[in-house]
């Protein structure tokens, strides 16, 4: 059962529309770090860990961080512009 299905026996109330949002937003939020992870462990590691090993070298270390640091301004830069396009 999903987290939007009531139990068949009808004793709990009715999710209201607040609740439903707040569910579908808490979703939506997972699902975007998970999109997040997944694209700085496939991008940024691939692309800045040349010798995998127990540990990360200092221009390893350097390169993940810059990496990411892109990546989070270039989702804010897009998120800015998708959300002025709105109204």
């Amino acid at each position: 059962m999903d987290s939007f299905s009531s139990p068949s026996s009808g004793s709990s109330p009715q999710l209201s529309t607040d609740d439903i949002m707040a569910q579908l937003r808490t979703q939506l939020e997972q699902a975007y770090a998970e999109e997040f992870l997944e694209t700085v462990r496939g991008k940024c590691f691939d692309k800045c860990i040349t010798k995998p090993g127990s540990s990360l070298s200092g221009s390893e270390s350097s390169c993940i961080s810059r990496c990411i640091d892109r990546y989070m301004e270039a989702t804010g830069i897009i998120g800015k512009a998708l959300f002025n396009q709105r109204h």
